[in-house]
């Protein structure tokens, strides 16, 4: 079986009407890709790299389909740790760590990595090799998990390696997801997109994940710096694909968005806005919550009609409201798609392909398919930790060549 033909298979995962809509939101890339125009993705954290996707995205950013990205602080810290990563849980008191330090459960994690990494991390920063062997020795169970993060030690080394990213990020007028894409693995999104200057951005609702590494990203550029980037990467857009994400203000309700959000004023005193006006918005959500408000506004426009009344649309639709729902139900060139995505997004990327004949390196398949496992494995297997020293390297390189320009 080819891998095309996988993936054709997972179009009986949705129902008919949910195919056509993957369908038509292919035909919108593939269009706006004929015609010159960019594509850029709204990506939570969570799902996103589990199902592959932020990987999947990776190679569409690579192959000039994809043009920009706005994730999460979460996602950052990921990819930094390789994206996905094994770890050995144990219980943490078993092994002599403080109670103090523990989650719920008391589970502590080591992270099961190769020498290069270990090597690397004890080069910049001490760590208990007794404690490990102790980890290696207990008992525990093995697991595919968001990398970095938990893990020790390569959790606690990216906790620290953060602010020195964030101090060079000061220093060179650069964001923090700029600076540590210069060392990160290329199959991340943060990699490659350093690789070929396009820009990854962390929104501001996403801010606060990751640990410290969010944290440091926030700090890296003011607010306000932070929301004229993301105007200037939806700008630039012709069609704009969220997937998995929640709270996307900056799209729908931001400061500078003046079609469905509150750009008025910003606009009316001088500031850079945009506007989301024959721009094509795709969704992929699993809430039906999402469909239900499409569908009201689309019958008589009861959406737009509660705002310009001034009515509480919770209570008018009978639905647990989220505020993006209100900017993408109103939106004429929104498609809602209401699945997995690990099961939307390869069909909608297999299409992709094929109109545009492009030959893919990675195909991304749902986490819980054999296929899917096998992905999880081979990203885990491939997919390296940022490098420091990587990273230092290509900045003084990037430094010599402002400094002759």
């Amino acid at each position: 079986m080819s891998q095309f033909d996988a993936v054709k298979s997972l179009e009986s995962l949705l129902d008919s009407t949910m195919v056509e809509r993957v369908r038509q939101a292919a035909d919108a890339v593939v269009a706006a890709k004929e015609r010159g125009g960019k594509v850029v993705v709204v990506t939570g954290s969570g799902p996103n790299l589990h199902e592959g996707v932020t990987t999947l995205i990776a190679e569409l950013m690579r192959l000039g389909v994809i043009d920009g990205v706005t994730t999460s602080s979460a996602v950052v810290s990921h990819e930094m740790g390789g994206t996905l990563d094994k770890v050995k849980r144990v219980d943490g008191r078993s092994v002599g760590v403080d109670p103090f330090f523990l989650p719920r459960g008391g589970e502590f994690e080591l992270t099961l990595t190769d020498s290069l990494v270990l090597q690397e991390v004890t080069q910049y920063m001490p760590v208990d090799t007794k404690l490990m062997e102790r980890m290696e020795r207990a008992a525990g169970k093995v697991i595919i998990k968001a990398a970095g993060n938990l893990g020790y030690p390569v959790g606690l080394w990216l906790e620290r390696l953060s602010w020195e990213i964030l101090t060079l990020a000061k220093s060179h007028g650069m964001t923090f997801e700029e600076v540590v894409g210069l060392g990160a693995d290329e199959r991340t999104m943060i990699g490659i997109a350093a690789a070929k200057g396009l820009p990854v951005v962390v929104t501001i609702p996403q801010l606060i994940g990751g640990g410290m590494v969010g944290l440091c990203i926030g700090d890296s550029v003011p607010i306000t710096e932070r929301a004229a980037r993301l105007a200037h990467l939806l700008d630039s857009a012709d069609v704009i694909i969220e997937s998995a994400v929640v709270l996307t203000q900056e799209v729908h309700d931001g400061p500078f968005e003046r079609y469905t959000g509150h750009g008025l004023w910003s606009a009316w005193q001088g500031h850079y806005t945009y506007s989301l006006e024959g721009k094509k918005l795709v969704r992929i959500d699993l809430d039906p919550n999402l469909e239900k408000v499409c569908e009201v506004e689309r019958e008589n426009a009861a959406v737009q009609n509660a705002i310009a009344d001034g009515l509480p649309k919770t209570k008018l639709f009978g639905v647990p409201f989220r505020m993006e729902m209100s900017g993408f139900a109103r939106h004429e060139g929104s498609i809602a798609v209401i699945g997995d995505i690990g099961v939307v997004w390869p069909i909608m990327v297999a299409r992709i392909a094929e109109r545009l004949g492009l030959e893919l390196r990675f195909m991304s398949y749902p986490q819980h398919t054999e296929m899917g496992k096998a992905m999880r494995e081979m990203i885990v297997r491939e997919v390296r930790p940022v490098s420091r020293q990587k990273m230092l390297e290509r900045l003084a390189l990037r430094g010599r060549k402002e400094a002759r320009s």
